[in-house]
């Protein structure tokens, strides 16, 4: 497992990793449409999309979490 002080960085993984496969391949089929080079194009939209996204990820989280708090009241 891993220790509980990267879970910040493991959630910016995946969470990046995620929405930016699933962006890319929105955009790759709503550009090119299915077809057999459709996956191809898809994993080579997401590998740099990915490589943006994760650090994004890491500078505006805590900054969405802030403005969240600021946003939502405290009971």
């Amino acid at each position: 497992m891993i220790p509980k002080k990267y879970a910040q960085l493991v959630f910016s993984l995946i969470l990046s990793g995620l929405m930016s496969l699933l962006v890319s391949g929105i955009t790759t089929i709503r550009t090119t449409g299915l077809h057999d080079q459709t996956l191809h194009l898809w994993l080579s939209a997401w590998l740099p999309a990915w490589i943006v996204a994760f650090p994004s990820v890491m500078v505006v989280a805590p900054l969405t979490q802030k403005l969240v708090a600021m946003l939502v009241r405290k009971d």
